[in-house]
């Protein structure tokens, strides 16, 4: 029973986390409700079967897989561009579908020739705590909006939906504060059941869609033949760089919560993890799905449930794929109010900025102001390009856009490349004093 629970909650977890982004790409390539289904249908495919052989044979770790928000960036991107770059909607999508293939091949090169292996070397523990803190910024705004009610029954802050959220963060947060030891760990799943009976008995809820087909398998290039645009081969390559500074850090964090929880045996993780994300890629290109890449909000997960096992972790993965056969499953789970899913996000990813305040307190006392530094210039130019317009990047490369609109990324690099310095003049000027 407790496995099962466990499973269930993390496919909760899954969904919760994921069912925005195939909603909003759907919307911006004016899909149909038939096509929004199925791209819904295949992206969660895709999420759970990646998923399932990464916890088996790539990083080995209980990190969910959700869609790429790099990706999200691109094809958002992209469908604005339609009319110009490619002629209709089926088009541009035929070129993502390409370019998805692509991303593949170059995760492929960067694990076969272990570069892979060199860039996770690079996560130092305030690369890490620096990463965590972008993460926890960027979130906010859209789980506060999320929280206000606007956007899901209109523009506007809704009241009702912000008392709503907010009593649902509370409880979760006595919840998994529980003395009882079963409360607490299926927190997560207690606080989204009971959130979304709660908004269901206010009539807050929206209807659940009732399909016609009652199991549907993904299609195979369901939006055409892929496209392979060399314009699109450039920007894969970058995004696929970007994908991996993503993925790496997240492994580096979850890989620490579990440490946190007893024995994990050391393993190199990167190369194998690289193995099966060219896998996800080449797989959601195959079927249209939006490709995933493991989030870094496992680790708020597993330190909110105290759940570091990988077995309900694997099963509710399981589950995940099994569910995305059922359009009638699917439908009910994506039914579930956006503001409720994000009430316990809120709870998840507040503890994130525990985790970074413990990578910082690795070092000792004679570093601190280098780490000082190396924080300083990230988080200023991170959260700093947060904040830039999208209306003012238009007419840029698309890499340039998707590098300059994700503060997490361009900070994260920007800490990689500060402490990469500043640890070479620390070690010439070591070997100096020592001859």
């Amino acid at each position: 029973m407790k496995l099962f629970l466990g499973a269930i909650q993390w496919m909760a977890f899954f969904i919760a986390a994921s069912i925005a982004v195939p909603i909003a790409i759907a919307q911006a390539f004016e899909l149909n409700q038939v096509q929004s289904a199925e791209l819904i249908q295949s992206t969660f495919f895709s999420l759970g079967l990646v998923a399932m052989v990464q916890c088996l044979c790539g990083h080995m770790l209980p990190i969910n897989e959700s869609p790429a928000g790099l990706w999200w960036g691109v094809y958002t991107l992209y469908a604005g561009m339609t009319g110009t770059i490619f002629a209709t909607y089926p088009e541009t999508l035929q070129a993502l579908q390409g370019a998805l293939i692509f991303s593949a091949a170059f995760f492929f090169i960067f694990s076969l020739f272990k570069i892979i292996n060199w860039l996770a070397s690079l996560f130092t523990p305030v690369v890490t705590g620096i990463y965590l803190l972008l993460l926890v910024v960027q979130l906010s705004q859209p789980i506060m909006k999320g929280l206000m009610g606007i956007g899901y029954r209109g523009n506007q802050v809704d009241g009702l939906v912000f008392c709503l959220s907010i009593l649902i963060i509370v409880l979760t947060f006595m919840i998994s504060r529980s003395k009882w030891h079963y409360l607490r760990q299926f927190s997560v799943l207690f606080a989204l059941a009971g959130g979304w009976l709660l908004f269901a008995l206010l009539g807050l809820a929206k209807p659940v869609r009732i399909p016609e087909k009652i199991i549907e398998f993904p299609k195979i290039f369901p939006f055409g033949t892929p496209v392979f645009d060399s314009g699109l081969l450039v920007t894969s390559f970058f995004i696929t760089i970007l994908l991996i500074v993503n993925m790496l850090a997240s492994i580096r964090i979850v890989e620490s919560s579990v440490k946190a929880f007893g024995e994990l045996r050391e393993r190199k993780r990167a190369r194998p993890a690289g193995f099966v994300a060219a896998f996800g890629h080449l797989l959601s290109g195959l079927i249209g799905a939006i490709a995933p890449v493991p989030i870094s909000g496992a680790a708020g997960f597993i330190q909110t449930t105290k759940i570091p096992s990988r077995k309900p972790f694997f099963i509710g993965s399981l589950l995940i794929v099994l569910i995305s056969l059922f359009p009638l499953l699917m439908s009910f789970f994506s039914a579930l109010p956006s503001p409720v899913g994000l009430a316990v996000n809120f709870v998840v990813f507040s503890s994130m900025i525990g985790i970074a305040m413990s990578e910082f307190d690795q070092y000792e006392k004679e570093e601190i102001p280098r780490i000082r530094f190396v924080l300083g210039i990230a988080v200023l130019a991170g959260v700093g390009a947060m904040f830039v317009p999208q209306g003012a990047l238009k007419g840029m490369h698309p890499v340039l856009i998707s590098l300059l609109s994700n503060g997490l990324v361009l900070g994260t690099l920007i800490a990689i490349a500060v402490d990469q310095v500043l640890l070479r003049k620390k070690k010439k000027s070591d070997n100096l004093v020592s001859t």
